[in-house]
């Protein structure tokens, strides 16, 4: 199964890891892979830590062209091109029963990786891993692969008033 979660609305990479914490549940080993989250600190860094069946790897530079980048295209290009080899790995390592790509859609619509490669990797995986893609402007060619699409909408958001990502709440 592939599952995706998009959409300019908060929640993508919470759904996730909410399904993260209930496979877990039933013993199942879970691999997350962050795109675009490499020089920020999260909660959930921490967090599953203390789960032993979740592996979390921050496999990007950070966010792109925004915030506190300060990596050149070819730094997040490359970044990118060794999560694609990272994933692989995970795949055939047949640990895992779920892999969660956070933020790849945005790495895919940023063209930091191609399309074609992710889907390569799910096409040529074992029918029993499952995956999970998070991120805002998720290709067609992703939600066409896709089992399960949901599209978070932002309806209000604290930033519309000034107020700041909260640590616990939003990272």
């Amino acid at each position: 199964m592939l599952y995706l979660y998009t959409g300019d609305g908060k929640g993508k990479t919470t759904a996730a890891l909410g399904a993260a914490l209930r496979a877990t549940g039933y013993g199942w080993n879970v691999a997350i892979i962050q795109f675009m989250k490499g020089t920020w600190h999260t909660g959930e860094i921490d967090a599953v830590k203390a789960i032993p069946n979740i592996d979390l790897i921050q496999a990007g530079k950070g966010f792109y062209k925004i915030l506190d980048d300060k990596f050149t295209d070819e730094e997040h290009q490359a970044a990118a091109q060794e999560a694609i080899e990272l994933i692989q790995e995970k795949i055939n390592s047949k640990k895992y029963q779920l892999i969660i790509l956070d933020e790849v859609n945005v790495a895919a619509d940023l063209k930091l990786l191609e399309e074609k490669a992710i889907l390569d990797l799910l096409n040529n995986a074992d029918a029993s891993l499952h995956f999970i893609f998070t991120g805002r402007n998720a290709p067609q060619s992703f939600i066409d692969h896709a089992d399960l699409v949901t599209e978070m909408t932002n309806i209000k958001h604290p930033f519309d008033n000034g107020i700041q990502a909260l640590k616990g709440l939003d990272f």
